[in-house]
C-alpha cells in the first residue's frame, strides 16, 4: 500500500461490493389490507412473522435482517406453521449461521464478541487455529481458525466464527449445537474421521475442559495417583 499525502493506494486481486437490498412491497395493496410496512426495512411482523393484518403474514428478506436463502426457507416453515395450524412458532428461537464464500470462507453464527460486550453478556472464547491442524497442513492450506465462544463459567455456545477451508460446511455442526443445546464438553467427546477439518472443533472442546482443571481438581487428581500408584 502506497500513501501519498492525503491519498492512499491499495492493490488489490478484486474488491468486494455488498450493495444490499431493497424488499419488493410495492404495488402489492398492503396499505389496503391493513399491512404496515416500511420501503427500506420491509413489512412489519412480530415473533410468529404474523403482520399487522391479522392472518396475513410475511417471510423471507421482505421481513428478516437475516437476508439469506436458508434463512428465508426457515422463516417460510414457521410462516406456514403459524398461519395454517395456529402454531406459536418464533422467529427469535433460530440459530441462523451465514457464509461469505471468500478465500478462505468466513462463516458465523450466534454472538460476537462485539456483541455479547454491548448485551453486557460476560463470555470466555477457545481458539483453534487450522495451522495445528492435521487436514490443513497435509492440504497445505493451513490459514484461518474457529473461534468459539461460551458463556462464563459453563460450556454453553454463545457463537462461534471460523475462516479458513470448508467454514460454511462445520458451521453447521456448531449450529446443531447450539439448536439442541449442546456444549464444548459434547463437541470434545465426539468422534470426527481423521484426518478432517472437524477436529478443530474438538480440539476447541479440548481446550474448554483443560480450564475445567482448576488447582483443587488437579490437587485431587495428584493425590488420587499418589494413592493408587
Amino acid at each position: 500500500m502506497q500513501q501519498h499525502g492525503e491519498k492512499r493506494t491499495l492493490e488489490v486481486d478484486a474488491i468486494l461490493v455488498a450493495a444490499g437490498r431493497v424488499p419488493n412491497v410495492e404495488d402489492l395493496g398492503l396499505e389496503a389490507a391493513g399491512v404496515k410496512f416500511d420501503a427500506k426495512a420491509g413489512v412489519e411482523v412480530t415473533d410468529r412473522l404474523q403482520t399487522s393484518g391479522g392472518r396475513i403474514f410475511a417471510a423471507g428478506d421482505v421481513c428478516s435482517r437475516f437476508k439469506f436463502t436458508h434463512a428465508a426457507d426457515a422463516y417460510a416453515r414457521i410462516a406456514v406453521q403459524n398461519a395454517i395450524f395456529y402454531g406459536l412458532a418464533k422467529a427469535s428461537a433460530l440459530v441462523i449461521p451465514w457464509c461469505t464464500y471468500t478465500d478462505p470462507e468466513i462463516a458465523h453464527v450466534g454472538l460476537s464478541e462485539r456483541d455479547a460486550a454491548a448485551l453486557g453478556i460476560p463470555i470466555q472464547t477457545f481458539v483453534q487455529e487450522f495451522r495445528h491442524v492435521d487436514r490443513a497442513i497435509l492440504d497445505g492450506d493451513a490459514e484461518g481458525f474457529v473461534k468459539i465462544h461460551v458463556h462464563a463459567r459453563t460450556d454453553k455456545i454463545a457463537g462461534a466464527t471460523i475462516v479458513g477451508p470448508h467454514a460454511g460446511i462445520m458451521i453447521g455442526t456448531v449450529t446443531l449445537a447450539m439448536t439442541g443445546k449442546l456444549g464444548l464438553k459434547t463437541l470434545s467427546k465426539t468422534i470426527v474421521p481423521y484426518p478432517t477439518h472437524g477436529e478443530a472443533l474438538k480440539k476447541v472442546g479440548d481446550a474448554y475442559n483443560k480450564t475445567r482443571l482448576t488447582p483443587i481438581v488437579q490437587w485431587l487428581f495428584d493425590a488420587w495417583f499418589r494413592w493408587t500408584g
